[in-house]
């Protein structure tokens, strides 16, 4: 292996494709990235990017070298040494977020330098270079996460449902971090003295080596972690999407692609509901199925690509509707202003009506089956409360490591709202065990839940089991309380769009236009909805991304009006 591209930090599955990892650009490809930006000299222990400062540019080496540190208060640790025709970053310097390492020149030559304008100008415009540049950021970010190489260190127990969340917010944005178990870790006593963590400040989390946030707001954890920080949200948008689930992210990629302003508001992590499915195997192009995360990230990546901003932890709270352009609230009462709007703000699973729910929320009751949830229930039984194909998947893929897994439904089956691949591999599985006509009645346990008591509606046998893990995943209700009014919506709370809103209603709606309401567009001229938002949506994921491609088209309609 060439001495300048070999990194140790490699993953064992990441090894083989170092190549890839730490392309070396032609000469060729070197003069085609140099028309977009400039070249210029470099002097020895000069400081090309660094660590905890937003990406500033984008260089390619055309000679001398360059190495990559991670800084630390013992020594810094080398992670590469960059030679001749290679280039630093990965996906944090498309969004413009923080350096997770040190650039710093240890032979002067010459680079070409872009900052990241000029740089996602390069990438739209040469395929070739899109490629290799976009492969080697993805896979240097993958290799980050593996070897948990980042500025973060949550400390947190398994005991405390808040660190399940951070875990999670972290897992799900694609942030590696460093993860003290109270619980296990040997010394820990010294880490809680030298930052005055009490038992009440759990999750705690540590960004940089320097803030300390105690119990921290995942909108606390990305400030922290400037996630944001590159965005401007006082500026009006082409359009802004609410929500980056599937619908969201496929709308973000088309309106990007065909060069409109575009910002997407989301409030966890890309991906939504089908970001926490384990695994998705009814989608197009993917036989062998793939993760609701990995496909969240691809199109996530792919949208940044194009020039799509995502502000994340940024849910909206009210959308006000009464002016010419329509304006978001944020939780922070920032306002962002759009020339037109997709909604996208998805559904959530419902919440079982029993009075001591939320005390085990994240201690035994959870709402997504991912491998971090996976793990926490390992050879133990666990129950899946749902009919329908998350419910399924998480049933299938719980199985793997769980004792026994117990799917609840009400019903007296699972046709109705199953795929039959998973009615299938459900009715094969040894591990799995279909009750119906089935509801949970309590839940019980003190620091974590220890035991459920469930009914048999048919039969009225009621049954207490030592259980500690339940997932749930029955119907779920649409996000529109943010709406505020200013679109209509069914009587269960889903947005009526297109010809399913009435002259009657359009009337009383005060719709302005001689033209109807365009297919996803709702009672108000520029507000689309899309996704599992939308009344009439048949909930699957091809179906969201079908509507967040097409709203695209009317949301250029409306522009030109």
């Amino acid at each position: 292996m060439d001495p300048f591209v070999e990194a140790t930090w490699l993953p064992e599955s990441l090894a083989s494709r170092a190549d890839q990892v730490f392309p070396r650009l032609t000469q060729a490809q070197i003069e085609r990235a140099a028309s977009h930006g400039r070249q210029r000299p470099t002097t020895v222990g000069e400081i090309l990017m660094e660590a905890g400062q937003p990406y500033s540019v984008f260089f390619i080496l055309v000679s001398g070298k360059v190495e990559v540190v991670r800084p630390s208060a013992e020594a810094d640790a080398q992670v590469t040494i960059f030679g001749v025709g290679q280039f630093n970053g990965e996906i944090n310097l498309l969004s413009g977020r923080r350096s997770l390492g040190t650039a710093r020149v240890t032979e002067a030559g010459e680079i070409i330098e872009l900052d990241r304008a000029q740089l996602l100008a390069l990438i739209q415009a040469d395929a070739e270079l899109s490629e290799i540049i976009m492969r080697a950021f993805i896979l240097r970010r993958v290799a980050l996460f593996a070897r948990r190489i980042g500025d973060v260190v949550v400390i947190g127990s398994l005991f405390c449902g808040d660190t399940l969340r951070v875990k999670e917010f972290l897992n799900r944005n694609g942030h590696p971090y460093q993860y003290i178990d109270l619980d296990h870790e040997a010394e820990v006593q010294e880490l809680l003295d030298r930052f005055d963590i009490q038992p009440g400040d759990i999750p705690v989390v540590v960004c940089r080596g320097e803030v300390v946030l105690r119990t921290p707001t995942n909108e606390q954890i990305a400030d922290c972690l400037g996630f944001n920080d590159a965005i401007n949200l006082t500026q009006t948008r082409d359009v802004v999407v609410v929500g980056a689930g599937p619908a969201g992210l496929a709308a973000a990629v088309y309106a990007a692609s065909e060069g409109l302003d575009v910002l997407v508001l989301e409030h966890t992590a890309p991906g939504g509901q089908a970001g926490s499915s384990s695994k998705i195997e009814n989608y197009l192009g993917f036989p062998n199925g793939i993760s609701g995360q990995e496909l969240a990230a691809r199109a996530y990546n792919q949208a940044q690509k194009f020039g799509a901003q995502f502000a994340i932890a940024k849910g909206a709270t009210k959308l006000q509707c009464d002016g010419h352009n329509y304006a978001i609230q944020l939780r922070d009462d920032t306002t962002v202003r759009a020339r037109t709007i997709i909604i996208a703000s998805g559904a959530q699973y419902r919440k079982l009506p029993i009075e001591n729910l939320h005390q085990f929320e994240g201690l035994g009751i959870y709402y997504a089956a991912t491998f971090m949830e996976s793990q926490l229930c390992r050879a133990e039984e666990v129950i899946v409360v749902g009919g329908g194909n998350s419910a399924g998947q998480a049933a299938v893929f719980l199985a793997r490591t769980a004792q026994r897994v117990h799917l609840f439904v009400r019903s007296d089956g699972l046709a109705e709202s199953m795929s039959r691949y998973l009615i299938l591999r459900i009715e094969e599985d040894p591990a799995i065990t279909l009750r119906t006509n089935t509801e949970i009645l309590a839940l019980e346990g003190t620091d974590h839940l220890e035991r459920v008591r469930w009914r048999n509606n048919k039969s009225g046998a009621e049954e207490t089991h030592s259980i500690r893990h339940v997932f749930l995943m029955t119907g779920a209700d649409p996000c529109t309380d943010w709406l505020d009014g200013c679109v209509l919506v069914d009587a269960k709370g889903f947005i009526k769009t297109g010809p399913d809103l009435s002259s009657d209603e359009l009337a009383a709606a005060h719709w302005p236009l001689a033209r109807p309401p365009y297919l996803l567009e709702t009672s108000r001229p520029g507000v689309f909805a899309v996704g599992d938002v939308r009344g009439g949506n048949p909930k699957r994921v091809a179906s969201a991304v079908g509507e967040g491609s097409v709203a695209i088209t009317f949301v250029h309609n409306v522009l030109r009006e």
